[in-house]
């Protein structure tokens, strides 16, 4: 006989992971997504473009491009979030010679958010000196006498006079003295090599800016899900409070007319469809791994293709909307200086921190307007600062999962934050809106549209375009008739038209980064500054074809078998998905772990 071997081997068990987070509710979601798009290039942006354009006629190419490219590719990065319940990294074991892809992502929204938080704390610089009257940047203001000439023109704050260290004198206002002066202290800077001391009233401003983020960001969603209850309503509260005063107001019919007045001829342009194309883009959060994220949160079941057209209409509803706000206020400044409405108007900082509150200081209970008006900014500005945080996060806790243990997320949190504030301060010295304007520009140039360009081709050739529309269908469960011929539209979109207009606007980007030098007001950028934002691009443009060199390092055979190889689905992509699917019909949790060589 044999002697008895013992009792049969039982596998070890892995303690499991902390389990991801999902949303409270559907509206948590929604909110999130909109506050997320619904960004300070609505406000900022899109008036200027619309009536640059050719006015009401610039909603025409407008349109076509949120249809033919901006729903598209909305789609595809919630579906891509939702089906795999990962972030931007983890997300690419669909395909794994994309993982780059990911990186790429990571990497736009860490620069993203490095300046956008610069313009959360120059809204509340604002926001605090709102709580004093008369305004600091009227000409009501002790401070402004010297520099506002005694006469009719007073009133409008014309002929204020900006002395630079340069000696040289211009004619400006006294909202441009203020923002060049006092909040900037870009008069003292000769450029983007000499940035100067550092502006501490606003480094204490991104400071509270970036405990507030933390605070906000401190139990993930579920803390920042309660938040944008508040930070995605308010600010149509605040529009549509504007619309309505800037109605009462007389030259406001001016503004808006000249908001709205055609051009038919613009269409013929094809700076037009770019700028059209470049808005939807940028506006709706594309290409920064914030949707994806925020869509990795949501039940399997949920209705992607629902929550696209109302997330996506409505962030352009909102832009529509506000430039009835900008313009009728514009109008009114227009008005009492006797100018026509062209020589106020604005867009980007000119028009949120010189242009409208000069407007606002000419009503009657100015500090009152003030304050609603850069509330709104910065409750814009700090909704999509949530998405971007949100998609770093993700991404870095999808790829150590071990970090979901609430003290090492509150940790790996803070570290982030202090990392941003810190490297942060350069752009809040004398010559910090030279370096902001220089990331601003390049960050988000060519490099997000080409992230966005292999997405779309990585999906629907890589990983499979029936694939993929099989997916949504399986989220979506009992696919009513009109989500059907929908997906079949976003398929054609997907295979052709989007690719097709993205490689448009890429060229058109280059074509106009050559032609046209990168100037801030009259100072134009030297060579070097320009290939320092040349290399952001680049090194976000890098990680695709790297990343996809080690997918196929990893894999053996002639480069044709590694290639096929490394498009194939990982086996813990389909478990996953598979796991999240038993989790919604059984509503019991449970753990499969599985490592990628299993």
């Amino acid at each position: 006989s044999q002697p008895w071997p013992g009792p049969p081997h039982q596998p070890e068990i892995l303690a499991p992971n902390p389990p991801r987070e999902t949303w409270a509710g559907k509206y948590e979601f929604l909110l999130s997504c909109l506050g997320y798009c619904v960004g300070l290039g609505n406000v900022w942006r899109f008036p200027y473009l619309c009536y640059r354009n050719g006015g009401g006629i610039f909603l025409i190419p407008y349109f076509i491009m949120l249809l033919v490219t901006g729903l598209p590719l909305f789609l595809m990065e919630l579906s891509l979030g939702q089906y795999g319940a990962a972030g931007p990294i983890t997300v690419w074991k669909c395909c794994p010679l994309l993982k780059g892809v990911g990186i790429a992502m990571l990497i736009v929204s860490s620069l993203v958010s490095l300046y956008y938080n610069v313009i959360i704390a120059w809204a509340f610089y604002y926001l605090g000196s709102s709580f004093q009257s008369p305004l600091p940047w009227s000409c009501d203001a002790p401070r402004n006498e010297d520099l506002c000439q005694v006469g009719a023109v007073t009133v409008a704050c014309w002929g204020c006079v900006l002395q630079n260290t340069s000696g040289s004198a211009g004619r400006a206002s006294a909202s441009e003295v203020f923002w060049n002066e006092q909040v900037l202290g870009v008069t003292h800077s000769s450029g983007l090599g000499d940035p100067g001391p550092v502006q501490w009233p606003l480094a204490l401003c991104l400071l509270a800016a970036w405990i507030l983020i933390f605070l906000c960001m401190l139990k993930g969603i579920r803390s920042s899900g309660k938040v944008v209850y508040f930070t995605a309503t308010f600010p149509y509260l605040v529009i549509l409070i504007l619309i309505i005063r800037g109605a009462t107001l007389d030259g406001s019919l001016n503004g808006v007319r000249f908001y709205l007045s055609s051009n038919w001829s613009r269409l013929q342009s094809a700076q037009v469809w770019s700028d059209a194309a470049s808005q939807i883009f940028y506006s709706l959060g594309i290409g920064f791994g914030g949707l994806l994220s925020m869509a990795s949160y949501n039940k399997f079941d949920n209705n992607v293709i629902r929550d696209t057209l109302v997330i996506a209409i409505g962030n352009c509803c909102t832009s529509f909307l506000a430039g009835f706000a900008i313009f009728s206020v514009l109008g009114h400044m227009a008005w009492r200086k006797q100018v026509p409405v062209g020589s106020v108007a604005d867009s980007g900082p000119g028009l949120a921190f010189v242009a409208y509150p000069e407007a606002l200081s000419l009503l009657p209970g100015s500090p009152f307007w003030s304050i609603l008006f850069f509330l709104m900014l910065f409750t814009l500005g700090v909704d999509t600062l949530f998405g971007n945080i949100e998609g770093i996060t993700t991404a870095i806790l999808d790829e150590f999962p071990a970090l979901r243990d609430w003290r090492r997320k509150t940790a790996l949190l803070g570290a982030l934050c202090t990392a941003f504030y810190l490297l942060g301060l350069l752009l809040v010295t004398q010559g910090g809106i030279f370096w902001f304007t220089l990331i601003d520009t390049y960050s988000t140039g060519f490099g997000l549209i080409i992230v966005a360009l292999f997405m779309c081709l990585g999906i629907a050739f890589c990983y499979g375009m029936n694939q993929f529309c099989q997916d949504i269908v399986d989220m979506i469960c009992r696919c009513p008739p009109w989500c059907s011929h929908m997906l079949s539209y976003f398929k054609v979109c997907w295979v052709f038209f989007t690719p097709c207009l993205l490689l448009f606007t890429l060229i058109y980007t280059f074509l106009d980064m050559y032609s046209v030098p990168l100037r801030y007001g009259t100072y134009e950028y030297p060579a070097w500054g320009t290939s320092l934002g040349i290399c952001m691009g680049v090194l976000t443009c890098l990680q695709i074809p790297v990343w996809a060199a080690v997918a196929l390092c990893r894999e053996s055979g002639t480069l044709r078998d590694r290639f096929q190889k490394a498009t194939q689905p990982l086996r813990s992509w389909r478990m996953a998905t598979a796991q999240d699917l038993a989790r919604d019909i059984i509503d019991v949790p449970f753990t499969i772990t599985l490592t990628d060589s299993d």
